[in-house]
């Protein structure tokens, strides 16, 4: 099921290692949705731009983003097993406002992704899309994906500005209890929902610096931070303790920093300002929660003493920051400080305690 690369000198020789990405994305053609809903919900979804020109910065249209066929074959060709797979423009459409349009993108994304997926089923893990307006429908379109082939659920990370949608709120305690029997995580990626990513498009994120590289780290973190935040005060993993979250595209380089001062602020305060928790917040972290990685030399250094049971290696597939199609290389450069043990945790063992991958 894997190939192998001969490592470079002078770093840690990964060529046996079976690879799985934790964090790779399919690619939905433009008018993927447009083409398929029904007139009445058309108007509430975004025409997205054409596709850049092969070549150019942003392109990422290589050919497996589409056909799962030359999807396994450029795989084999990074040296990659199997991979764990997020959407693309769909990303964008956890910020629709009309429940009804998002039910209906999201029920024909995931009806596609299951065709996707069935290809190699034990190698391409899917992760449906979710919408969450309605927490009764939510739960069967949890349940009818899951019958279908795909694996937990893609949930908004940054919910609807109303005061019941919140994460704060019992708004999705039936979601979270359905996902704890059915031993399924949930996931928050990076520009779902109602934060930046909401009310900038992504070309005048290009046009505008400024608000580009600010988006990029500031407002991204401040999202899956007050996410994180909300999931683990307010008592969820008290309420469903075998409930995972699973933390996308964010890094990992600012979590053990974040933790250590929640715990800090918990024990200071823990008697004047109680909170629905029996442990520390970090506690929880360990317990309940995953995070992916790829880009992140902090993070990488960070490996050596913290996070080896909770990080998951990604190459973030066919986009253009992808590593492909030299992730052993790159792999073996970034983590070649690491044990042989804890690489096997990073990029392998990690990723099947929550996902039915093959070895």
């Amino acid at each position: 099921m894997t190939t192998t690369q001969d490592a470079p000198a002078g770093v840690l020789d990964i060529s046996g290692e079976v690879l799985i990405s934790a964090d790779s994305h399919v690619m939905e053609e433009p008018d993927f949705w447009h083409s398929k809903l029904p007139d009445n919900l058309k108007g509430d979804v975004p025409e997205f731009p054409p596709r850049p020109k092969t070549g150019t910065e942003m392109d990422d249209q290589r050919p497996g983003g589409y056909d799962p066929k030359e999807r396994i074959s450029e795989m084999e060709t990074d040296g990659v097993s199997a991979e764990v797979l997020y959407p693309t423009l769909g990303l964008r459409l956890f910020s629709l406002e009309s429940p009804e349009a998002q039910e209906a993108c999201f029920r024909i994304y995931n009806d596609w992704l299951m065709e996707y997926c069935s290809i190699a089923p034990k190698r391409l893990v899917g992760i449906p899309c979710i919408s969450t307006y309605d927490i009764d429908k939510a739960v069967a379109e949890l349940h009818r994906t899951h019958e279908g082939g795909l694996y937990g659920a893609l949930v908004w990370q940054v919910p609807y500005p109303e005061p019941e949608l919140q994460f704060t709120s019992a708004h999705y305690d039936k979601l979270w209890a359905a996902m704890q029997e059915l031993d399924v995580p949930a996931h928050l990626h990076i520009l779902t929902g109602f934060d930046y990513s909401a009310h900038t498009n992504f070309g005048d994120r290009r046009g505008n610096h400024l608000l580009a590289h600010r988006g990029s780290v500031n407002l991204k973190l401040q999202s899956v931070t007050n996410s994180l935040f909300d999931l683990i005060f307010t008592g969820v993993f008290e309420r469903f303790p075998k409930l995972k979250v699973v933390v996308v595209e964010s890094e990992i380089g600012w979590i053990p920093f974040v933790l250590q001062q929640w715990d800090y602020y918990f024990k200071r305060f823990r008697e004047s300002r109680p909170m629905p928790m029996t442990m520390l917040p970090s506690e929880y972290f360990y317990r309940n929660c995953y995070a992916t990685f790829f880009n992140d030399y902090v993070g990488g250094q960070l490996l050596s003493w913290w996070g080896q049971d909770n990080c998951m290696w990604s190459t973030d597939y066919p986009h253009p920051n992808s590593p492909w199609p030299n992730s052993r290389r790159v792999l073996a450069e970034n983590l070649g400080h690491l044990s042989a043990e804890t690489i096997h945790k990073l990029v392998n063992t990690n990723v099947r305690k929550l996902y039915p991958i093959e070895g």
